[in-house]
């Protein structure tokens, strides 16, 4: 009897048990979906937000809004498109700086630097990524700009102003301050980010995959190429779009620097403007319902944008997690 009335008690309490647990996973649940449609929430009231604020300019202006070089507040006329070429310009700069040169950081620190500097090298990538954005814009209008309108912006003037496609790139008054600094500017801002998620995603490449490519006489080169990159490319692609973000939406360093200047640049050195700068200098001097409304406008389409890169990044990573394996 004792055995039966014991095997009763177990049974009992096992079925309790299970109860209890599925009950906290019942509460798990509900927690984690719950966050979930906060965030969808407040992305979806942000969105909204935008479009009641912007409405006023988007229904007087429509699409030549988008098209339109033109931003007085004298005489209530406004255009998005310089903002939208600064902002693009200089973050696509900024990441033709930042990733090749991310990339040779990450591969010395996982690959080729010695055991005792990868962590101080770490270490001061770290740093880099804590550093506020408004020192770097002053530290670029103080000691940046200067150095490059003395030494770098000259130079490249001489060496390239009579190229076809460099010449215009690489045009303009030599003054320091300009679209050319922003993105400067931006790439050692993002460095830190793509560094940081390349150097993790290619620790965790198994050593058996590189060892063995090694050992059949495989170059440090072919190693990375065929087996890191191979293993680690959503990973890698992740880091750069995260990067790109956070270059399109930055907003004091290339306030300092990038000129400020409500007209298409005729090239690099020229001072020029971009969304977030716009929104920095001219939101709390903002007066009258329909400047505020298309400054609200400008949000909205930076807003826009960076949905747009987001969702290419996930096709780009949702093409590249089907192609494994073939």
């Amino acid at each position: 009897m004792s055995d039966t009335t014991a095997n009763s008690d177990r049974e009992t309490l096992a079925a309790k048990r299970r109860a209890v647990g599925a009950f906290g996973d019942r509460i798990f649940h509900g927690i984690t979906a719950a966050s979930a449609l906060i965030v969808l929430a407040l992305i979806a009231g942000i969105a909204m937000s935008l479009v009641v604020g912007a409405w006023p300019a988007l229904s007087k202006f429509g699409f030549g809004f988008l098209t339109s070089t033109e931003w007085n507040p004298v005489t209530n006329n406004y255009g998005a498109l310089v903002g939208i070429f600064g902002t693009l310009v200089s973050s696509a700069l900024a990441m033709v700086i930042a990733v090749p040169v991310s990339f040779g950081i990450a591969l010395f620190v996982t690959e080729l630097a010695p055991v005792w500097l990868r962590r101080p090298i770490s270490t001061a990538i770290e740093l880099l990524a804590a550093i506020p954005s408004i020192i770097y814009g002053m530290w670029g209008l103080f000691v940046l700009a200067p150095f490059l309108s003395d030494y770098v912006q000259p130079w490249l003037n001489d060496a390239f102003g009579d190229l076809p496609i460099f010449g215009y790139l690489f045009s303009g008054p030599p003054i320091g301050i300009g679209v050319f600094t922003a993105g400067l500017v931006l790439a050692i801002m993002v460095i830190p980010f793509i560094t940081a998620v390349m150097r993790d995603t290619f620790e965790v490449v198994p050593a058996v995959l590189k060892e063995s490519s090694y050992s059949l006489g495989a170059t440090t080169w072919e190693v990375v190429r065929s087996v890191v990159l191979p293993f680690t490319k959503t990973g890698v692609v992740g880091g750069i779009m995260l990067g790109l973000g956070r270059a399109l939406g930055e907003t004091m360093a290339v306030t300092f620097v990038i000129g400020n200047s409500h007209s298409i640049p005729n090239g690099l050195f020229y001072p020029g403007n971009s969304i977030a700068a716009t929104l920095a200098n001219e939101f709390t001097e903002a007066s009258g319902g329909l400047y505020t409304s298309a400054l609200i406008a400008l949000g909205l389409v930076l807003f826009v944008i960076t949905l747009i890169v987001l969702a290419l990044a996930r096709l780009l990573l949702m093409q590249l997690s089907n192609q494994e394996g073939r």
